[in-house]
């Protein structure tokens, strides 16, 4: 069975089909997807993902605040810490530094990313990273300030071999989503194609970054299933082999899911 290892449930428009995301789950479910890790962004999204998953047995929580959404402040330590205790919080984040959407709060950004992996290191909790346009202030970070151990993932991987390489390093996993399967992406599948199989997952980012055939579509938390196949083909695995091998590194990785 598949799992999304990094979805937006709360983000889902539901409007134009039958407004329920039980049915959007259960869609997903009937083509392989077995679990799902509905990711936190900000204190405001934060309940309505908390909500998500206390009524889902499957959909496991994150916490934390996404670089786009520091602004003033970062988040601080006790706050996180607060959060990370409520029921079915797997991770924290997504954290990390996005200079290309703005560089105004740089500084805020990167004490809010140091601030996810103190607490990830208390709290033996993986942190989730988003990166954009910042992959040498992301990587320091992540060497003076990750925990081994807990570790965590860069998810949605849009960057070059080397940085994989130093993410799997400091033993951080990469995140496959759909945009391995755009024309343009050709240096990603290169990654996939190098990459070592025990940090392999895949996600959705859902309802963002929809594959091929749906670019363009709102991204459905079923379409990580052709992820998943695409990833599949460039390793030379089953589907189902992908499946199995993904599924296992995510409980390994979030491992309070099992």
């Amino acid at each position: 069975m598949i799992t999304d290892s990094h979805c937006h449930l709360d983000r889902l428009d539901l409007s134009k089909s039958d407004n329920s995301l039980q049915v959007a789950l259960d869609d997903a479910e009937a083509k392989g997807v077995s679990r799902f890790l509905c990711v936190c962004i900000s204190e405001e999204n934060r309940q309505a993902v908390l909500d998500i998953a206390a009524t889902r047995e499957n959909v496991f929580a994150s916490v934390g605040v996404h670089p786009c959404d520091v602004t003033d402040s970062a988040v601080s330590v006790e706050a996180l810490t607060q959060w990370s205790q409520a029921p079915k919080v797997v991770a924290l984040g997504e954290s990390g530094l996005d200079y290309f959407h703005s560089t105004e709060h740089v500084a805020q950004q990167k004490q809010s990313f140091i601030n996810h992996f103190q607490v990830g290191q208390q709290q033996k909790l993986p942190v989730i990273v988003h990166t954009r346009n910042a992959k040498d202030d992301t990587l320091a970070i992540m060497r003076d300030h990750a925990c081994r151990e807990a570790s965590g993932v860069l998810h949605c991987f849009t960057e070059d071999w080397d940085m994989a390489k130093a993410a799997m390093d400091m033993n951080f996993y990469i995140s496959i989503s759909g945009i391995v399967t755009f024309k343009n992406a050709e240096d990603i599948r290169e990654v996939v194609r190098k990459m070592p199989l025990e940090y392999l997952l895949v996600e959705t980012d859902s309802p963002y970054l929809a594959p091929i055939p749906y670019r363009g579509k709102p991204n459905m938390p079923a379409y990580v299933r052709d992820v998943a196949q695409f990833v599949a083909d460039l390793k030379g695995l089953t589907l189902e082999a992908l499946a199995d091998i993904t599924t296992n590194n995510f409980l390994r990785l979030f491992n309070r899911a099992q």
